[in-house]
């Protein structure tokens, strides 16, 4: 468990080691399990997952948080949620959107549905969690970040189905994305002015098939806005990570075009392009090593899932390693430990 040493490989210097994250919070049996504390006793919660990153030499901690504002007072889609939870206490059933014609969402404007926090006191929010992390997680580099850019802000208000109604008029729901992109800016330059020294930008703007408007629109209405997000905090000195569930490997050029120095990423993409055109000079953050396999298959396929990623991670200065699409709780806990026993018997540059 090291800052310093995520520090080091964000910014391509030489490490002792791979430097390491997991996405881990819902498999309560793992963590009760390494750690012998209960995560969901509030008397111990914070003490098990300071622990856990301990035992586990968790370097870097993916964060973001979109603000002051709040979004549930304007209109908003539960689309529902999936279970990560082994007791399924994260399920939640779809509900009805608010919107019921197309004409609503290319009206649409976040500014005016949620309101804008003042700049001066987003600031000092901003800047209050980012302290608290130094101070809670002192050996942990923990990101700032905004969740609701772009796409993932119009998935948050109409859902899918309306977005994707209004994406057939690719004119109209461009202008969309620029208002969703303006209210995005206001919140990049509020982390902009903070002492943080890495900023996470999400955007779940594909599916695991890819992109799910042609690559032009990507191109001209959503690329341009990351390029004016990155060119605030290029300026302001911050390394910029992007991620995106799905797979978005064929963009991977604009996205080093637009600024970007980094990448969160689930197997689905292609690590062996893109450490053989970026791994000398990007950061890279997940592996080959897939919670499916982890989960239904066998250890000698994990095991040869974290091999073949060695042999590209050891050649890539920025590789943060992790299983990018999460270690959810069906994963078997032997598994989770030989996993891990393997990894750190192997990471050493």
């Amino acid at each position: 468990m090291s800052r310093q040493l995520c520090l080091d490989t964000i910014w391509l210097r030489p490490t002792p080691r791979i430097a390491h994250t997991e996405y881990a919070g819902t498999h309560v049996s793992l963590l009760k399990h390494v750690t012998g504390l209960d995560p969901d006793d509030p008397a111990q919660a914070g003490e098990c997952n300071r622990k856990f990153n301990e035992l586990w030499d968790i370097d870097f901690g993916w964060g973001v948080h979109d603000g002051t504002a709040n979004w549930g007072a304007g209109r908003v889609t539960d689309m529902g949620h999936a279970v990560y939870f082994e007791d399924a206490r994260d399920l939640r059933q779809a509900s009805a959107s608010p919107f019921t014609d197309v004409e609503e969402v290319w009206e649409f404007d976040p500014v005016k549905e949620y309101g804008l926090p003042d700049f001066d006191e987003l600031v000092k929010f901003y800047e209050g969690i980012h302290q608290s992390n130094l101070v809670n997680s002192p050996e942990l580099l923990v990101t700032g970040g905004y969740y609701k850019s772009i796409i993932s802000g119009a998935i948050q208000s109409f859902g899918w189905d309306m977005l994707l109604l209004a994406a057939h008029d690719q004119v109209k729901f461009a202008k969309v994305l620029e208002r969703f992109a303006a209210y995005t800016m206001h919140h990049v330059k509020a982390w902009a002015k903070t002492s943080i020294e890495v900023f996470m930008q999400h955007d779940d703007m594909v599916w695991t098939e890819g992109p799910f408007i042609h690559p032009n629109f990507y191109r001209s209405a959503i690329f341009p806005h990351f390029r004016d997000f990155w060119k605030v905090l290029k300026d302001a000195g911050k390394k910029i990570l992007f991620t995106a569930d799905g797979t978005f490997d064929m963009f991977i050029d604009d996205l080093v075009d637009c600024g970007a120095d980094g990448f969160c990423f689930e197997p689905t993409n292609s690590l062996d392009m893109m450490a053989g055109k970026y791994g000398k000079t990007h950061v890279l953050i997940g592996s080959k090593v897939d919670c499916r396999t982890m989960t239904f298959g066998t250890w000698d396929q994990v095991r040869r899932e974290i091999d073949a990623t060695l042999a590209i991670a050891k050649d890539c200065p920025g590789f943060i390693w992790c299983v990018g699409n999460h270690m959810p709780a069906n994963i078997p806990i032997e598994m989770c430990d030989q996993y891990m026993e393997y990894l750190r018997a192997n990471w050493a540059r």
